[in-house]
């Protein structure tokens, strides 16, 4: 049973009253004596949630590439910035099975904007992802019938980001961009498929979204390959920019 005096005193001898509390200190009549223990503030519900949840995630490296863009850039930009309040990070594997099976433990947790970073070779820009196809397959083997990712699923999802603000804003910074309507149809495909599919399956709202990145040019000059790069300073820059619209658009929303 709660004592007023004793109630008193431990709002006289903790933080004001009126800020969120984990633990209290209260008189207990039945022993006789002051007690502290973990209980809910009267004045907040439990398991209420403020803060915005991003998940930002990139893959590992694959095939012949002993470095992945994608991590490198969000390595860079965690380095400079740190980790922003609410973003979760993730480095998945480079296989089908397995990202699948990560990726669904990872969305039980609970996000409200997904945005996964993947690795184009070829490409000389960030290129933003409009569409997710329901396609299992890899582009190089070219005529082959892909499979469906999820039998009888939709054919496609569209991200509900706004690419053309994205684009804008990147550009405005000096940042080589461009939205694309196809993330190919293989692993980065698949994340944004299988995210979107999972969300729409067990009703919950999230945005979600894919942002391809350029190699590196470390990257280039180790395989001796001639292709088109990023330096990762300037990759790590367009997901920073990209994640502050991300949260700003959250947030608003959640006011709305």
């Amino acid at each position: 049973m709660w004592s007023i005096p004793g109630l008193l005193l431990s709002f006289r001898s903790h933080r004001p009253f009126f800020r969120l509390q984990k633990r209290y200190k209260y008189f207990d009549d039945s022993v006789g004596k002051f007690i502290n223990q973990a209980i809910p503030s009267p004045f907040k519900p439990l398991n209420t949630r403020t803060e915005l949840r991003v998940l930002l995630t990139a893959f590992e490296p694959y095939d012949t590439w002993e470095q992945n863009s994608s991590w490198e850039a969000l390595v860079t930009f965690l380095h400079h910035r740190g980790i922003p309040e609410g973003v979760t990070t993730r480095r998945y594997p480079a296989d089908l099975t397995q990202l699948q099976s990560r990726l669904e433990k990872d969305l039980a947790l609970g996000f409200d904007a997904v945005l996964h970073l993947g690795q184009a070779p070829g490409i000389s820009r960030v290129q933003m992802e409009a569409i997710a196809v329901n396609v299992a397959g890899m582009t190089e083997a070219a005529g082959d019938f892909f499979g469906p990712l999820v039998a009888d699923a939709p054919v496609a999802y569209r991200t509900q980001f706004p690419l053309d603000a994205w684009n804008l804003e990147l550009r405005s910074s000096g940042i080589p961009c461009s939205v694309s309507f196809h993330a190919g149809t293989y692993l980065c495909n698949a994340a944004m498929y299988l995210t979107h599919h999972w969300h729409a399956v067990n009703r919950r709202p999230c945005s979600i979204g894919f942002v391809h990145l350029p190699l590196t040019p470390e990257q280039v000059l180790h395989s001796r390959r001639d292709l088109p790069t990023m330096p990762r300073e300037q990759a790590a820059e367009a997901i920073g920019r990209i994640l502050d619209m991300i949260l700003h658009r959250e947030r608003q929303s959640s006011i709305a």
